[in-house]
């Protein structure tokens, strides 16, 4: 079964204009850190409605 990493360690890999790239140092998936940070708020609001 794979679990799904929840990229508990990422560091900053690039940066442009408007955009920062980071890196999961677990799975070494690259992204958006805006992506990131949405990912992180729909991780808690999902542990809210449990918790509920």
């Amino acid at each position: 079964m794979n679990t799904v990493c929840k990229h508990p360690q990422v560091r900053i890999v690039a940066r442009e204009e408007d955009a920062e790239f980071v890196e999961c140092q677990q799975c070494g998936e690259v992204f958006d850190s805006d992506e990131f940070r949405d990912m992180e708020i729909e991780e808690k609001t999902a542990e809210d409605e449990e918790e509920s």
